[in-house]
């Protein structure tokens, strides 16, 4: 019969930490809305979160926003090797090291603003994200992310982010869904999209209005199709600015000559942009590139 697993083995620590009200208690961590937190304290869910990421045991795992230390506990329980938390709230700074001390060589604490970082540069590879993320910030966090995938496909091997249920949804949505729209495009051009599991409102300290979701993104090894990411983001801020237009009017704030730039591509100008997949908005990007049908 094997033997149990050792605190080393199982990645928890020898010397308990205490619980995470206590802690919020202790250093008078109250969630500020300004910086949209909403605190998990629930162990065995930040647990889950964890696993959802597996494995861990290898690279760095780069965590944004840890507040208290809810998800960072669950990634070293759950065996992450190295954890890099980025905190912009300096009050939470002596709460995290506090875990730190308690899982000694295994988490590093960064003070500062995760969109005025470079994550490629941080720990060793292979690197991935896993992060509760504040609202207010999720959606330049991804974009910014997207960005750096766009440069180097091998920079992060994955992003497992706890997204509004609503910004999710418009990850993962298709052509013809009423959530389809830039983001999906951009999201799913560079990644694979997979929505995890919800998590209730419930489950936040304060509870935020909405629900939330566990959403992962799987970088490809090449993207979905050819395009230049500026060019994309310009068609797909076109089309999508003025969504329940036909492209043929859409798309004049883009290229001076749309009916040439449609027909290129094969794509009808009564079309509207929720029509089109992901593998159209490229081909309209390159279009755009092709020298005089830019404005």
């Amino acid at each position: 019969m094997p033997s149990p697993p050792t605190a080393e083995s199982s990645g928890r620590p020898s010397t308990a930490l205490p619980p995470l009200r206590e802690t919020i208690a202790k250093h008078g961590l109250g969630a500020r809305k300004a910086l949209g937190q909403h605190f998990l304290l629930d162990l065995n869910l930040t647990r889950r979160i964890a696993r959802a990421a597996a494995p861990l045991s290898q690279g760095t795992v780069i965590e944004i926003g840890p507040g208290p230390g809810g998800l960072t506990r669950g990634l070293l329980d759950e065996g992450a090797r190295k954890v890099i938390a980025i905190e912009k709230d300096r009050r939470c700074l002596d709460a995290l090291q506090e875990v730190a001390d308690a899982y000694p060589g295994r988490l590093e604490l960064i003070a500062g603003d995760a969109l005025e970082i470079d994550l490629s540069q941080l720990g060793e590879a292979p690197r991935q994200i896993v992060a509760n993320l504040p609202y207010n910030v999720s959606t330049a966090l991804l974009i910014q992310w997207l960005t750096l995938l766009d440069k180097d496909a091998g920079a992060l091997t994955r992003l497992t982010l706890m997204f509004q249920k609503e910004v999710a949804e418009r990850l993962a949505a298709i052509p013809r869904a009423k959530e389809y729209g830039r983001l999906s495009i951009l999201a799913q051009w560079l990644c694979e999209i997979d929505l995890v599991f919800d998590v209730p409102k419930q489950a936040f300290t304060p509870p935020p209005k909405v629900i939330s979701t566990i959403v992962s993104l799987t970088p490809r090894t090449v993207p979905l199709a050819p395009a230049q990411m500026p060019s994309l983001e310009r068609i797909t801020a076109a089309a999508f600015g003025q969504r329940r237009k036909m492209l043929r009017q859409s798309l004049k704030s883009a290229s001076q000559d749309v009916t040439g730039l449609l027909a290129q591509c094969g794509i009808e100008g009564t079309k509207r942009a929720e029509e089109l997949s992901v593998e159209n908005f490229c081909a309209l990007a390159r279009a755009l590139d092709h020298g005089s049908l830019k404005v």
